[in-house]
């Protein structure tokens, strides 16, 4: 009887265990959920990558799609839920050398409409202003039901920034055709 037990216990610990492990993902040292959860609809990992600076390792990002795709065009020009996640992985990643990071990055991906979009972006920095921390995770989703990135850090909603434009803008930083990180765009897409 205590075999029989035994053996149950190992076969219910194994199935729990595999179920787990089909859950999320290690990356680089980083547990990655395969999918998350937004307002109710499930988004799907589409691609996960690293962002070095001089040879160290800042950041895991991950791309969460409803519909999985390899084409950043239609990524960025899709009406759709999605959400890109971002865990930082040192202690010297700051708020301003993000937020610069990011200005960067919509400098090339804005073109014409980057001076519209400003107040959006100052408004993005504001959402990034507390101290940030080995370990934080920020996720920048769109919601297409009221046309807005909801930015959250380690699950609070820090605010909404309104508008179609500013979120193809805000993917574009890392899927447009000068993105952050020519390395960093095809680890998101899976390629």
């Amino acid at each position: 009887m205590k075999k029989m037990l035994l053996v149950i216990t190992l076969v219910i610990t194994a199935l729990f265990s595999e179920a787990n492990a089909q859950k999320q993902i290690v990356f680089e040292g980083v547990t990655i959920p395969r999918t998350i959860t937004f307002q109710n609809k499930t988004l799907q990992l589409n691609g996960a990558g690293s962002r070095s600076k001089m040879w160290v390792e800042v950041y895991i990002q991950a791309l969460y799609l409803s519909q999985l795709s390899q084409n950043p065009k239609e990524i960025i020009n899709d009406n759709l839920e999605m959400s890109i996640r971002i865990e930082v992985t040192s202690a010297l990643v700051s708020s301003g050398k993000l937020t610069r990071a990011m200005n960067a990055g919509f400098e090339k991906s804005a073109g014409d409409n980057l001076a519209s979009l400003r107040p959006k972006i100052e408004l993005l920095k504001t959402y990034l202003s507390d101290e940030i921390t080995r370990g934080d995770v920020f996720e920048l989703t769109y919601n297409p039901s009221d046309k807005s990135v909801w930015v959250t850090k380690n699950h609070e909603l820090k605010g909404k920034i309104e508008g179609f434009e500013f979120k193809k803008a805000l993917f574009g930083i890392w899927l447009s055709d000068k993105p952050a990180d020519e390395d960093l765009k095809n680890s998101l897409l899976g390629l």
